[in-house]
């Protein structure tokens, strides 16, 4: 019987065939409902490509546990090739797949290999990866293989996925193609040609109506039904016998085969595919001679190759089965493993064929889940450790476990998860330092749900609880609470914090601790206490060989610390050496945040297109990792300085966390509109609160807001909050924004020379903003006393300055001072780089500061091939044709390196 119908469908996916048999990368998962034929679709593609590679693999539910399964099966092939993979890659693959012991493969580390060897492998040969039965993937080889289907664009490799609708969540952002049944003339086709003998019309229609097209419902009705009744002679049964309830049909068709048949092919079921060996020695331990598949091929139930004919006879299988008969298989798959040579699968089906509490199958499914940690396998891990936790007689280790496999879904982003296992495992804390931990857990579990300002009291009590047991333990969950504080607007949590931290006993002088004791110091009044312990943390951060981001992540205390001391020096050392980590580790998710950070320095450097680089590069990683970091306000401080002012407000309109960052970047933009009352409004709870960082940030904008709005009293009250603490921090950019507060708050006499040391201070520094806004008030102030040729001065380099950033607004405000002086501005010239996409942007600003290819695509996590496909877009729309050209043809330093 040929292939029926799928006319359209087949023809998107001979456009993805023809894409990737021109160097084209391209993805396209198929979606729908068991029996629908969207594994008959995709072997009728993999057979009509010769010219093609396709390589094969298949989710198996029994195996959904086992990390990066599936994974490793699809890339056996070029496993031979790991050593020539750049070193974090190998390594994490290395460690994925268990050739060698490690801290933990980070996931997206894994992906980046998965996509270099496919790559790789590309140059030789177009590729066609096939993954049927996408929902039974497990999680680590789903989330290896959604990223690089979303890394992929420019190599002759086509990723194409099947599953169900309630399939995993690596379809969401990719192409997808509904399968629903076959329309009812392909529906007849194809029931005509499964029948041998007569059909009636009436028959058939009713048979296609009452299966809705399903082409496996179809052709085993076709199977079940009479001659008689296919013929319209005998009626049909009601309801027919199939439709949607294709695994119970299934099942029906298993039922009367022997016991033997029966047990072996739940066997097939339960063990991985492709493994006979593997296969015919557990048999062996049942007692299952071969012949006894021979009923079950018969049946068209199993093939040669004994695997299933169809996914849904092994779940009908599987499902079917009593307890017992489960627990048997497992049994004898446990026995059939090498407890030393597999000690992990051995682990697993041990524990599947235990009933009851065993205590010795827990502790080894335990010993399991670290080695599956080590792996970077944190599903398979919260599996074994679950199940762990379900054999444990002894209430207190099952508790540990639960908080174990509660911290391996926390891992995995999943703080649902997590909190149904802190649940189950809370009648069996009973002591002080697991109770802590499991609430660390929880404090976690509650941030990742968004609910930030729940985490700072549930660590702050879990610390109280064991400081005298676990001093250092109980301090790191301070610091963690500290983290998570300084980003919530809660204000009396966050002195209750601060008492408690400055009471504890200190500790070592890592920069966790000295964080933890300056953020305490500072928040409880003693900002001249508190610059040198937060000064010391930024340089320890900095300087830190064993950093490891296991927490909230540092770029946000790190910025706020900064800022706070009006350091930039150390504020961006931190931040490149947070970037580096993040990008050589993997960490994409800590790399959202550390990026985010990035964008305010580059703001303040005036290097607004470098900015939006980072955030475009934070927007493709959520695509990958999970939805944006700080909640959808993430472009809100540049769309300030840029004047966008109706999309500042919807997004502060909007905006749930990091009240501080949107404070300040409305206030940045009503100061540039002339609005000083409303900029004043949105500042005061900054100047009330006073917390590290935002509000040390604001005391310059409400010194100006204040006094231009009429509310001397605001203004006042900040000013002498800057005198007291930027002499103390000492920098040029604290001490030049102190002279520029001195100067609007002066007397005629007194202000010149405050301007005068505010440019000359600020000039010492990268913060051009800044700087420009200082040229700014000066040729305000020169113009309102009609020194006109002076003032153009200072208010033609502050426009020139603002139109080179692209800060609208400060611009406008500018030539419109300009004009008042009677000199008409220059407009600003068109910018050929804005014709390029985002990561054009980034690939072009990478390549004029030097870096190679390889560089670019390891930095950005893309593949060589990507980044000279970029290149080349890049060199025709900018009308160039060498790298050396790049920095010019950009026309701003916004892409040089950094």
């Amino acid at each position: 019987m040929g292939f029926v119908g799928r006319h359209q469908e087949q023809q998107v996916l001979a456009e993805l065939l023809a894409g990737v048999r021109d160097g084209r990368s391209g993805t396209v998962v198929v979606v729908g409902e068991p029996g629908t034929g969207k594994t008959s679709l995709l072997d009728r593609v993999a057979a009509s490509c010769p010219d093609v590679r396709v390589v094969p693999v298949a989710g198996v539910e029994p195996e959904m546990c086992l990390g990066y399964a599936a994974l490793h099966r699809l890339l056996r092939p070029w496993l031979p090739g790991v050593d020539g993979l750049p070193g974090p890659q190998r390594e994490a693959l290395r460690t994925a797949f268990g050739h060698t012991a490690g801290g933990g493969a980070d996931r997206y580390l894994v992906g980046m290999a998965t996509l270099t060897l496919l790559a790789g492998a590309s140059t030789l040969e177009p590729l066609l990866c096939v993954i049927d039965d996408a929902q039974w993937l497990d999680r680590e080889s789903a989330d290896a293989l959604a990223f690089v289907a979303r890394r992929l664009h420019a190599e002759p490799i086509g990723l194409l996925f099947a599953t169900r609708h309630d399939g995993p969540a690596l379809v969401g952002g990719l192409p997808t193609l509904a399968l629903p049944g076959l329309p009812d003339d392909d529906a007849r086709h194809l029931l005509a040609a499964t029948v041998t003998g007569r059909l009636d019309g009436a028959v058939a229609a009713t048979i296609v109506a009452g299966t809705g097209g399903n082409p496996l419902a179809l052709t085993e009705l076709a199977r079940t039904l009479t001659p008689g009744q296919l013929a319209g002679m005998v009626p049909l049964p009601t309801p027919l016998p199939v439709g949607v309830r294709l695994e119970t049909h299934f099942r029906q068709r298993i039922r009367p085969l022997p016991a033997e048949t029966r047990s072996l092919l739940l066997l097939v079921a339960a063990a991985p595919p492709g493994n006979p060996s593997l296969l015919w020695r557990a048999a062996g331990h049942l007692g299952i001679a071969p012949d006894h598949a021979d009923r079950a091929l018969a049946e068209g139930l199993l093939t040669p190759a004994l695997d299933f004919r169809h996914p849904l006879i092994r779940s009908a299988v599987y499902r079917g089965a009593d307890a017992a008969g489960r627990r048997a298989a497992h049994a004898a798959l446990a026995a059939a493993y090498d407890p030393v040579l597999d000690p992990d699968r051995h682990a697993w089906h041990r524990a599947q064929a235990t009933i009851g509490l065993d205590e010795q199958v827990a502790a080894q499914l335990e010993q399991a889940s670290e080695r599956a940690r080590a792996r970077g396998g944190h599903a398979e891990q919260a599996a074994f450790l679950s199940r762990a936790a379900e054999l444990s007689p002894d209430p207190r280790a099952q508790a540990a476990r639960l908080v174990a496999a509660a911290r391996a879904h926390l891992v995995l982003g999943d703080p649902d998860a997590a909190g149904r296992m802190l649940d189950r495992a809370e009648p069996g804390l009973d002591r002080p330092v697991p109770r802590a931990l499991a609430r660390r857990a929880r404090a976690t579990a509650e941030t990742y749900a968004g609910r930030y300002a729940a985490a700072p009291a549930i660590l702050s009590e879990a610390a109280a609880s064991i400081a005298g047991e676990e001093p250092e333990l109980a301090r790191r969950m301070m610091f963690e609470a500290m983290q998570a504080v300084l980003i919530t607007d809660d204000h009396a949590t966050m002195l209750a914090l601060a008492r408690s931290a400055r009471g504890a006993a200190p500790g070592r002088a890592t920069y966790a601790d000295l964080f933890l004791t300056g953020c305490a110091t500072r928040m409880t009044g003693d900002y001249t206490g508190a610059v040198p312990l937060l000064r010391a943390a930024l340089d320890a951060l900095a300087g830190d060989d064993d950093l490891a981001e296991d927490g909230p992540p540092l770029a946000v205390i790190s910025v706020l610390a900064a800022d706070d001391l009006w350091d930039e020096q150390a504020g961006r050392r931190v931040w490149r050496r947070l970037e580096e980590y993040d990008r050589r580790s993997g960490a994409l998710g800590t790399l959202r945040t550390t990026l985010a950070v990035g964008v305010a320095w580059e703001l303040r450097a005036g290097r607004f297109d470098a900015a939006e680089a980072l955030q475009d590069e934070s927007a493709d990683l959520s695509r990958v990792v999970g939805p944006p970091v700080l909640g959808g306000v993430e472009r809100i401080e540049l769309l300030a300085w840029r004047g966008r002012a109706d999309e500042v407000r919807a997004l502060a309109a909007g905006a749930t966390a990091l009240d501080g960052l949107v404070r300040n970047s409305v206030a940045v933009l009503e100061i540039s509109l002339g609005r000083y009352p409303e900029a004043l409004a949105v500042l005061r709870p900054s100047l009330e609160h006073d917390k590290p960082g935002a509000a040390t940030r604001s005391l310059h904008e409400i010194v100006e807001a204040g006094l231009r709005g009429g509310d001397h009293q605001a203004a006042k009250a900040a000013l002498v909050r800057l005198e007291e603490r930027a002499p103390v921090s000492g920098t040029p950019w604290g001490l030049g924004l102190l002279a520029r507060c001195r100067a609007l708050m002066a007397d005629d006499d007194q202000a010149e020379p405050l301007y005068r040391e505010s440019i000359e201070l600020l000039d010492r520094t990268r913060i051009r903003t800044e700087l420009a806004r200082s040229h700014l008030l000066y040729g305000e102030w020169l113009r309102r006393r009609r020194r006109r040729a002076d003032a153009r001065a200072e208010l033609r380099t502050a426009h020139d300055m603002f139109t080179r950033m692209g800060a609208a607004a400060f611009a406008d405000r500018a030539r419109v001072e300009l004009l008042a002086t009677g000199e008409r501005p220059r407009a600003r010239d068109d910018r050929a780089d804005r014709d390029l996409t985002p990561q054009e942007r980034q690939v072009a600003g990478l390549a004029a500061g030097g870096a190679t290819n390889s560089e670019i695509a390891a930095r950005l996590f893309l593949s060589t091939s990507t980044v000279e496909y970029h290149l080349t877009r890049v060199f025709r729309k900018l009308g160039i044709t060498s790298r050396r050209k790049l920095a010019a043809a950009l026309s701003s330093d916004a892409f040089s390196a950094r």
